[in-house]
């Protein structure tokens, strides 16, 4: 008999019990031809060994398996990522409440019951997303979705998660705010608190104020749902803070806009009324913050946050903070969520992080000049049309190494 034939019987663990007494008559077969004693002994002793480690292996998938069927049937932690599950972000109310088991008590409410609510949750999950991509379309790190390396950016306590939390929140609050302005949902109206607010007669309170206590307070249900529960944990604390201070941006920044009353289109008197910043506006001034994020740690009593700097004061509000310093970004690496800055456009002559000394990690960069086609000398034909011609221009594309 060959080696070899042993060998394929013990390959496959699953098949080892059912084949070991096919394989002592192979054994004994072997004696037979004068094979020599010591020889088959000591292959028999290897294949014991060999076969109890392949048994050992199989006790270790198996664990892992179970572990992990009971991570994903019961999750620890998956409302904290509710809105990045998928690559791209699961932004489908439909399947944000399908596994309505998994939500937390308030969460799983909002799903039976308000429907629409959740709709306006994922349509502000959306904008929060496109913001965040246009905030760091410059950076190292740019708020990608691929390879749902976003997913696992977002599960350290680092400057880039605190402000997904912070954007996501305040995307929220934008979007249920301006359905409950539109008349997209019925448990909601205006806010005319204001208009009991005297002013100094030369304007007055009136129109259709946005009612961004009613978005504040169910960005708050549905995100905060679950974190309650588990306040000691620094984590959570953390996520809580970035939840309310991108909150509090919208809420902090209400503009206020006017419109003229009279005759011939004189302004004898002004209607006023409360409106939300633009969510670019929203996005410039969390960006703010992230650049002056404020690094903390639990205090003793763990009830609180605390810099980890003495020399800092206490983190405001509505201010962004983080517990972990950032990777670099520079290379690839599943692992944190980063995609490395290769083949990213950089801009040669500048010094900001979009340059191509910053952005290519002094890696260096390639030129490529590529035809571009544009609409040129447009003009306008009445009546109404816009008739334009075809140019061609050569642009010059420089990326990372």
């Amino acid at each position: 008999m060959q080696i070899s034939y042993y060998w394929k019987v013990l390959s496959h663990p699953r098949t080892l019990i059912k084949r070991a007494e096919s394989f002592r008559k192979c054994v004994y077969f072997t004696t037979e031809i004068n094979f020599n004693v010591r020889l088959v002994t000591l292959f028999k002793k290897l294949v014991q060994k060999f076969s109890n480690r392949i048994f050992d292996l199989n006790m270790q998938v198996q664990r892992i398996l179970v572990l992990l069927y009971f991570f994903l049937l019961f999750p620890a932690n998956i409302i904290g990522l509710w809105w990045a599950v998928g690559s791209p972000l699961v932004m489908d109310p439909n399947s944000i409440c399908r596994k309505s088991r998994r939500l937390a008590g308030k969460q799983r409410e909002i799903c039976r019951k308000e429907i629409e609510i959740v709709e306006e949750v994922a349509n502000g999950a959306k904008i929060a997303l496109a913001e965040c991509q246009y905030q760091f379309r410059h950076r190292k790190w740019n708020c990608t979705t691929a390879k749902r390396s976003l997913d696992r950016v977002i599960r350290q306590d680092t400057r880039e998660s605190a402000f997904v939390y912070g954007i996501t929140a305040a995307g929220v609050v934008y979007s249920v705010t301006e359905a409950c302005n539109m008349g997209h949902l019925l448990q909601c109206t205006c806010d005319n608190h204001v208009q009991d607010i005297t002013t100094d007669g030369e304007w007055e309170w009136g129109g259709c104020g946005d009612n961004v206590e009613y978005g504040y307070k169910k960005s708050k249900e549905f995100m905060d749902a679950r974190k309650k529960k588990r306040r000691g944990d620094l984590t959570t604390r953390i996520q809580l803070h970035n939840n309310d201070a991108g909150r509090l941006t919208v809420k902090n920044h209400m503009r206020t806009e006017c419109k003229c009353h009279g005759l011939s289109g004189s302004c004898t008197l002004k209607t006023c009324w409360r409106k939300m910043p633009i969510f670019r506006h929203v996005g410039i001034i969390l960006k703010q913050k992230f650049d002056g994020a404020i690094q903390v740690q639990s205090s003793n009593d763990g009830k609180r946050l605390e810099t980890v700097l003495d020399t800092l004061k206490p983190p405001a509000k509505a201010d962004i903070v983080y517990s972990e310093k950032s990777p670099l970004f520079c290379k690839r690496n599943r692992k944190i969520g980063s995609l490395g800055t290769k083949g990213r456009e950089c801009i040669p002559d500048s010094m900001g992080v979009g340059g191509c000394d910053l952005l290519c990690c002094q890696r260096g960069y390639s030129t490529h000049k590529m035809t571009i086609r544009d609409n040129c000398k447009c003009r306008f034909i009445w009546c109404c049309d816009v008739r334009c011609e075809t140019c061609m221009r050569e642009k010059t594309i420089y990326r990372c190494l």
